[in-house]
C-alpha cells in the first residue's frame, strides 16, 4: 500500500523546490516595498517607459573616449578585405572557363564588399581554367599552370605616368619641382631688387 501511496500521479505533482518564486508586484501602495514609483526611483529618462541611455553618453558633458588623448596609428581605416577562393571552389566551373570576379558573384562564391579576389592553393584544380584574380599565391599559381590554365592579376588603378610630369623633372617628384620653382622665382626677384638698389645709388 505504501508503494501504491507514493506513485507519481497528475494531482500531485508538484515544481521542483527554488524553481518558482512569487511575483514581484508593483505599484500597490507605498507600504508594499514596491509601491509608488515601483522600484524605478524618481523620475528621469531611466524612470520611463522604453527609455535609455546609449553607451558612453554622459548626460551632455565631453564623454571620457573624447576626452582622453589618442596616440599611435591605427591601420584598421585603410586595411583591404579581399575575397579569399580556393581551388577546390574553383572545380565547379567547366574546362576552358573564363573565371572572373563577375563569374564568381553570379556562382555565389563571393558575397559582399571586397577589394578584390585572391586566389589561394587549398586543394587541387581537376582541369584547365583561364583565372582572373588581383592576387594569387606561388601554390596556387604553380596549380593552375600544372592543371593547363592561365593565372592573370588585374591591373590595378596607379599614379600616373612619367611622360605627364612636367619636362625636366626627371625622377623626382611633382612636389619638389614644384618647390624648386618657387625658389628660382624668390632668386631672381632678389636680384632684381638688388640690382634696382644700385642703379638708385650710382644716380
Amino acid at each position: 500500500m505504501e508503494g501504491v501511496c507514493n506513485m507519481m500521479r497528475l494531482h500531485n505533482l508538484r515544481p521542483r523546490p527554488g524553481s518558482r518564486h512569487r511575483v514581484k508586484r508593483l505599484g500597490c501602495g507605498e507600504s508594499s516595498g514596491h509601491g509608488k514609483t515601483s522600484g524605478k526611483g524618481t523620475k528621469g529618462q531611466k524612470a520611463r517607459s522604453g527609455g535609455s541611455i546609449r553607451l558612453g553618453f554622459e548626460g551632455g558633458q565631453m564623454p571620457l573616449i573624447r576626452r582622453l588623448p589618442k596616440r599611435g596609428f591605427n591601420n584598421a581605416a585603410f586595411h583591404q578585405r579581399y575575397a579569399i577562393i580556393n581551388l577546390d571552389d574553383l572545380n565547379t566551373f567547366k574546362a576552358g572557363t573564363d573565371v572572373n570576379e563577375q563569374l564568381l558573384r553570379e556562382s555565389k562564391l563571393v558575397r559582399g564588399n571586397f577589394v578584390g579576389i585572391k586566389i589561394l592553393g587549398g586543394g587541387e584544380l581537376k582541369h584547365g581554367l583561364k583565372v582572373e584574380a588581383d592576387k594569387v599565391s606561388a601554390a596556387a599559381r604553380e596549380k593552375i599552370e600544372k592543371a593547363g590554365g592561365t593565372i592573370t592579376l588585374r591591373e590595378k588603378p596607379g599614379r600616373p605616368d612619367a611622360a605627364a610630369a612636367p619636362e625636366g623633372s626627371g625622377d623626382q617628384p611633382a612636389g619638389e619641382v614644384a618647390s624648386q620653382e618657387i625658389r628660382k622665382k624668390k632668386s631672381s626677384r632678389r636680384i632684381s631688387t638688388k640690382a634696382k638698389k644700385k642703379a638708385s645709388q650710382e644716380s
